[in-house]
């Protein structure tokens, strides 16, 4: 029936929660639709290729220096107001290459943005030209934000009712929005068994385990949460994620040998999902994607150092919603996960607040609502 339907995927920076979502949209279309083709793009990279090195150059050290002028400019409805002519300017100058690849080669029967840039972009074009093709917007943040609002997108996928409602408040029509999740890979809703990962993993299953990951950049203050945990009396295991910064993870595996406590070390891996089953606690940045995957596995969370904007709001979310604390520093860390382990109740209490609002089949509601509206 989907036998030659195609559908185009867009989101921004190739080392992102966004890339993950879109990885995970675009699998689950092709397990429910093998004969579907599928291009799944950098929408920046594919338009703006010398703007997006800019961009990411600049963000990374607007977070790492400035972080306050970030959370100045995030849905701020001044600034947003005062981009608009720089953004339609962009998008005009983009309509060419989306030309390109919407009306001559590709030719998508439908395109999914897990990213607003890309989104409005399209939203924009078919405007320009009254085309008649499905978009799709999906959320990859627990908080929503302005800069996704346009007109000409027929569905919003977004993680909450508290989503649901701030688009209804801007003008979004109800029968648009879907509350499907955030869209993880299918792997997080399958049960692995936790002594087989232990044994995998060269964990010892009688300990509590803790996953620390600071993100797909390894960022946090990493070393500073080890000393501090160190000399937390509890006995426990610990599980360090490093992605892709290499330094942290040489440091720390030299470190591995003399810690007091059991500690693996892990760079960039295939396998969160296990090392998520088999954890009690993880401390990580409230970055949407992780979080949901904690949440899919009903992972209590420590959340450290969340970027302002969007992993404020994030941050703010999974506070009220009961499944996170916030720690300010690596001491406040070691305080928290005392607390915790000395509080069973609290943990349990925590885990089935996770079970509540998890939503580990997102990618295939959303596969399955962009496959009725191309049939």
């Amino acid at each position: 029936m989907h036998s030659q339907k195609k559908v185009l995927l867009m989101y921004i920076t190739s080392n992102s929660g966004h890339y993950r979502a879109s990885l995970a949209i675009e699998n689950a279309l092709k397990t429910l639709s093998p004969g579907i083709i599928t291009m799944n793009i950098n929408g920046f990279a594919y338009t703006n290729p010398f703007f997006e090195k800019l961009i990411n150059r600049t963000y990374m050290s607007v977070i790492r220096n400035k972080p306050e002028v970030w959370e100045y400019l995030y849905d701020n409805p001044k600034v947003l107001k005062s981009v608009q002519g720089l953004r339609n300017a962009i998008h005009r100058s983009n309509s060419k290459k989306l030309k390109v690849l919407i009306q001559d080669e590709f030719k998508p029967d439908a395109v999914v943005c897990t990213q607003a840039f890309p989104c409005g972009m399209v939203a924009d074009y078919k405007k320009y030209l009254g085309l008649d093709l499905p978009l799709f917007g999906v959320l990859t943040d627990h908080a929503p934000h302005s800069y996704w609002i346009f007109d000409n997108v027929d569905y919003y996928i977004v993680p909450s009712e508290v989503s649901r409602n701030h688009f209804m408040r801007n003008g979004v029509s109800d029968a648009k929005i879907r509350v499907f999740g955030i869209p993880i890979d299918l792997k997080f809703s399958k049960n692995h068994g936790e002594e087989d990962v232990y044994k995998r993993l060269g964990a010892d299953s009688r300990k509590r385990t803790i996953l620390i990951m600071g993100g797909s950049q390894g960022l946090g203050p990493v070393e500073k949460m080890l000393d501090s945990l160190e000399r937390v009396a509890f006995d426990f295991q610990i599980t360090v994620v490093c992605g892709i910064n290499k330094r942290l993870y040489e440091t720390l595996s030299k470190r591995a040998k003399r810690y007091k406590k059991k500690m693996l070390v892990f760079g960039l891996t295939e396998n969160i999902e296990e090392l998520m089953e088999a954890s009690d606690i993880i401390i990580t940045k409230p970055g949407g994607l992780t979080t949901s995957e904690a949440l899919a596995k009903n992972l209590p969370m420590i959340i450290i150092h969340p970027i302002p904007g969007q992993e404020t709001k994030n941050t703010d979310f999974l506070l009220q919603q009961g499944v996170a604390l916030r720690a300010e520093d690596g001491d406040d860390v070691a305080v928290l996960v005392q607390e915790l382990f000395s509080n069973s109740v609290k943990l349990d209490e925590m885990r089935k607040k996770a079970d509540l609002i998890k939503k580990p089949n997102s990618a295939m509601d959303i596969a399955q609502l962009i496959l009725q509206a191309i049939a």
